[in-house]
């Protein structure tokens, strides 16, 4: 029996899609963390189906880019489910907005879990999706978790590699980052006399007039009707100071060359975040490519031309490659 209060109205920054069942489901994780999500199954199939997991970006809920993904491989014929992670949206866990590499790469694995036993789909016939900071736990539980038949990582970030050297690696120095662990350690002290967390804040609003353009990016998404969700961290007042701590020693991708089964990575020519897919598939295949698309075995990177980091977050811009994923999870869940 879920103990979560979950909406029954649609509240999605997406129009409800009339070609799928829309229902609210849960499940937990071996943490015991209950966590909320949205299925989506097709109309008008019969059989056990194959399955898609999908979670993120990071800081946002399943109203957002995730549900979005979710819908259209519904549409397109798999049983699909857009999560929440542990402390976040209509998830449970405790504080709220709290990260972890481990708990979240968990929510992947509770996910599969969750869909290996819904009598509606074939246990040999999950994928999951991982969107910005949700690639990189995507792919990390690809290496930890065969049962995953197939992994799309869209716009990913590499929340460990950014939180250890910072964005372009212009924080990559042991001294750079004795100062983060410093003022992160001073925080957990301040934060633990108080007996609250203190939030670190979504994404800025109102815009600096010298904001990078990738923070006009965000903006341009979580702070408009476009994309804000009264649930949503990235919408509001964002992770808790230390939410990402762990990130700093922690490093995502270290086994990420042992994944046997086909991963996709889709990133837009123009994101600054595009070097973090760059990053992954080398780690995969040892092979480094900078803004072209590739292939390795059963290994892809996908590289939008002109598309920017959110611009794969909806459908504002038409560049999400619904047709290639479709394609690449019809040929890699048989």
């Amino acid at each position: 029996m879920s103990t979560l209060n979950l909406t029954e109205k649609w509240d999605k920054t997406f129009p409800k899609s009339e070609l799928v069942n829309h229902s609210k489901v849960s499940f937990h994780n071996r943490y015991g963390i209950e966590l909320a999500a949205d299925m989506y199954v097709p109309l008008n199939v019969d059989g056990k189906l194959p399955a898609i997991a999908v979670s993120g970006p990071f800081g946002a809920v399943k109203e957002q880019s995730s549900g979005l993904y979710a819908q259209h491989m519904a549409e397109r014929g798999f049983l699909t489910i857009a999560f929440d992670p542990s402390y976040t949206g209509e998830s449970g866990g405790e504080p709220r907005r709290m990260a972890s590499p481990d708990i979240n790469t968990e929510d992947f694995l509770a996910a599969v879990d969750f869909l290996s036993t819904c009598d509606l789909v074939d246990p040999e016939r999950i994928g999951i999706i991982g969107i910005c900071g949700f690639g990189g736990m995507a792919v990390n539980a690809a290496a930890l978790d065969p049962r995953i038949k197939a992994t799309v990582a869209s716009t990913m970030y590499d929340m460990s590699k950014v939180n250890v050297e910072g964005y372009f690696a212009s924080e990559d120095t042991p001294a750079q980052r004795m100062e983060k662990r410093k003022a992160l350690a001073a925080q957990r002290t301040k934060d633990y006399a108080a007996g609250t967390y203190e939030r670190a804040g979504g994404v800025v609003d109102p815009l600096p007039e010298d904001a990078p353009w990738f923070v006009r990016d965000y903006h341009a998404y979580y702070k408009t009707p476009r994309g804000y969700h009264e649930r949503s961290g990235n919408s509001n007042d964002g992770w808790n100071i230390i939410g990402c701590q762990s990130f700093l020693n922690q490093p995502l991708l270290a086994w990420a060359a042992e994944i046997e089964n086909p991963v996709l990575l889709i990133h837009g020519e123009r994101a600054h975040s595009r070097y973090f897919s760059e990053y992954a598939f080398e780690k995969m295949t040892g092979r480094h490519i900078e803004g072209e698309s590739a292939l390795e075995g059963n290994k892809e990177i996908m590289i939008i031309p002109n598309a920017s980091h959110v611009d794969l977050y909806d459908d504002v811009a038409g560049v999400i490659p619904y047709d290639k994923m479709e394609s690449f999870f019809n040929e890699n869940l048989k």
